[in-house]
């Protein structure tokens, strides 16, 4: 079956993107506001982390009781996440009760209520979970990895720090958030049951009059890159390592993507046969990739025992550096079908799809179908992917460790 698919920009910069799904009844909407965490304010880092819940703190006429309220009588699964450019509001609902669920969101969106009793408990709901990663190293390891990989602010962490959450006010991120919200570079993404003429029409009533400057720009630094070693005592020693790869816009990216997973696509991929199977030295690896718009990388984390760190970062920095010798055809059919699995469980969730629209207009400007994605995937031959890690080889890496004591000095990184 066709694919279709629908964008309407608005005179005041909103863009609306949508993916009609035939074969469901329910119905998803990505909303993505230009109030990351790249946007954080200086010196209160976690701003969007706070923000995220305080904005479902009564919108409109609605107090938080009966916003919530209202949200449930449509059966709405909701929830909210910042990434480094965007707050990303998403929900799901039948997909009889669109219209009236865009209704609320408006109202979230333009009339926030962000009352002053509400801020406490939503900055403690923050830095409860910034806590709570101390209890998931894989997790801290590959937020904190970011600091170092981007250039700062892009990749900071979007909890935040325990410090800079302390400092922040409720009257300066309520001015925060207003500056924040509007539809100047807001992206709208809707995915499953509707029909296009109404759904624009139901849009266009809401959101067509709202008005708002273009948020701020984000000024960049230098990134770090280098080591960086957290101590802790621990049982276990965390290691992450990062090196630049194409981004979701560049031609490259499919080879890119297909040599991740050569890497790192199931228990018969490089990293888990030479580090898990033949060695037994970690309990954990894996290779992700990870963009944002003008810089991409492949994150690597193993998790393993102190005295077998500098051994773990021996055997996967040279498995890293491998991939440009030579791809086997058996590993190139296998790396084919885990992209392409993955894509077919995306293809079947509205919330995965219209969170995928709104990344694809962020990153592209266009929508990308499930058969484009597909057919991209099958047309990586090996010396793609030996290209590709040619031009953005292991070698300028950098590393992160958390654990009782720093790798040694021998360990290849």
């Amino acid at each position: 079956m066709d694919e279709q698919f629908f964008t309407h920009e608005f005179d005041n910069g909103l863009t609306l993107v949508a993916q009609r799904m035939p074969q469901v009844s329910s119905s998803a909407l990505t909303c993505a506001v230009p109030a990351g965490a790249s946007h954080d304010p200086s010196g209160a880092a976690g701003a969007a982390s706070v923000g995220r819940s305080w904005l479902f703190r009564g919108a409109g006429d609605r107090d938080t009781r009966a916003l919530h309220d209202a949200l449930d009588a449509l059966g709405c699964q909701h929830h909210e996440s910042v990434r480094s450019s965007h707050l990303l509001l998403s929900a799901s609902m039948l997909g009889m009760n669109l219209s009236e669920a865009l209704g609320l969101y408006a109202d979230i969106l333009r009339r926030p209520r962000l009352p002053e009793e509400g801020f406490e408990p939503c900055r403690d709901l923050a830095a409860q979970a910034l806590e709570a990663l101390e209890d998931e190293p894989m997790q801290l390891c590959n937020l904190l990895i970011r600091e170092k990989f981007y250039p700062p602010p892009l990749g900071r962490n979007p909890l935040g720090r325990a410090e800079a959450l302390a400092t922040i006010r409720a009257d300066g991120l309520g001015e925060h958030l207003r500056r924040h919200l509007t539809p100047v570079g807001t992206i709208l993404a809707v995915a499953g049951a509707f029909d296009w003429n109404v759904l624009r029409q139901v849009v266009g009533d809401l959101l067509a009059d709202w008005r708002g400057e273009p948020a701020p720009a984000v000024a960049t630094g230098t990134a770090a890159g280098g080591r960086t070693h957290v101590t802790k005592p621990t049982a276990q020693a965390q290691i992450t390592l990062a090196y630049a790869a194409p981004t979701a816009a560049d031609p490259g990216y499919y080879a890119a993507r297909v040599g991740q997973m050569v890497l790192s696509g199931g228990m018969s991929s490089r990293l888990f046969t030479e580090v898990r199977e033949k060695r037994s030295l970690v309990y954990a690896v894996q290779a992700r990739y990870h963009s944002l718009k003008t810089r991409a990388g492949i994150f690597v984390y193993a998790g393993t025992t102190p005295a077998r760190a500098a051994e773990t970062t021996e055997v996967v920095v040279g498995e890293l550096r491998k991939l440009p010798e030579g791809v086997g055809e058996d590993e190139l059919a296998r790396a084919r079908t885990q992209l392409k699995s993955a894509l077919v469980m995306q293809g079947e969730s509205t919330s995965a799809r219209a969170d995928a629209l709104a990344q694809d207009w962020h990153h592209l400007r266009r929508l990308r179908s499930l058969s484009e994605i597909a057919g991209a995937i099958d047309a990586v031959t090996v010396e793609d992917v030996l290209e590709g890690a040619r031009s953005h080889p292991a070698e300028e890496l950098t590393m992160l460790t958390i654990g009782p004591e720093p790798i040694g000095g021998g360990a290849g990184a």
